[in-house]
């Protein structure tokens, strides 16, 4: 009976270090792409952040200004961005985003542009509208399919099929920390407070300041796309990482753990051999 222990015992030791070794190398895969996914999201964050100023700069300096992009929400009908992960094994990310907007949701009329396998996975289980099944895998999103989706979602915007636009993404904090986010994106709000005090800006807009911000508002979503794939991408790859580095610490543990059962099984089994011949001598 013990040496049947101690064989059970073995083969568990084989395949949980088994498992160490594909955890350990996801954690390095994950490590390696995580450096090139903090550097993309890095050199994002400038590009739309100036479209960003140069869209409040002219809403703010034109006082005949109008555009559908910034008309007052409705709140029919909104549409969600949902930008999650292709693969599991990364602790809670995916579920905690799912969870962040779901619960911003609500109980209002929605539909949702999911990028990633898991939320197209997740759009198709809730059963919410989907305006595009194209981006099934977050990976391989371009630049230019960033810019895809935004002029969709503009279009579409703008046609009144829905009424508010919203990105939800995780934001990269740190290695350790990623925090799901849902923001919105159209229409676009400027605070009428900060309106300069000359009446009009000293740019002239050629064929007009509303034309030439209505052109720009595609290229701005389009940027905010992209820089929210990045973020997200840079956190599944964190939060792989954090949690292989667990799985791996755990399957040390448990080796540990097996280890001593392994010799405290086997000191029992030379114990009852060297008692069974001594008994075995002495009759």
């Amino acid at each position: 009976m013990a040496a049947s222990s101690m064989k059970d015992i073995k083969l568990r030791i084989k395949s949980v270090e088994s498992t160490m070794q594909i955890t350990k190398a996801m954690e390095l895969v994950a490590s390696s792409k995580l450096r090139r996914a903090k550097e993309r999201s890095e050199s994002t964050r400038p590009y739309f952040t100036t479209l960003r100023q140069t869209l409040a700069d002219i809403a703010l300096t034109n006082t005949d200004f109008s555009s559908p992009f910034v008309r007052e929400e409705k709140g029919e009908r909104a549409c969600y961005v949902v930008i999650a992960g292709d693969r599991g094994l990364a602790g809670g990310y995916n579920n905690n985003l799912f969870k962040a907007v779901w619960e911003h949701m609500g109980q209002g009329q929605v539909c949702a542009l999911p990028v990633g396998k898991k939320a197209v996975e997740y759009c198709a289980r809730r059963a919410v509208e989907s305006l595009s099944g194209d981006y099934a895998s977050v990976e391989a999103i371009t630049l230019r399919d960033c810019f895809s989706m935004a002029r969709l979602l503009c279009d579409r915007f703008r046609q009144g099929e829905f009424d508010a636009l919203y990105v939800g993404y995780t934001r990269f904090v740190s290695m350790l920390s990623q925090q799901p986010e849902v923001v919105r994106v159209l229409p676009i709000h400027h605070d009428r407070s900060e309106r300069r005090e000359k009446a009009q800006s000293l740019i002239e807009y050629e064929p007009s300041a509303a034309a030439v911000y209505n052109a720009i508002v595609p290229e701005y979503v389009g940027g905010l796309l992209w820089g929210a794939v990045a973020e997200s991408l840079a956190s599944e790859l964190g939060a792989r990482r954090t949690a292989m580095d667990a799985a791996s610490k755990n399957a040390g543990e448990m080796i540990e753990d097996l280890s001593l059962k392994y010799n405290r099984a086997r000191q029992g089994a030379i114990t009852q051999e060297i008692t069974e011949i001594v008994a075995g001598a002495e009759a």
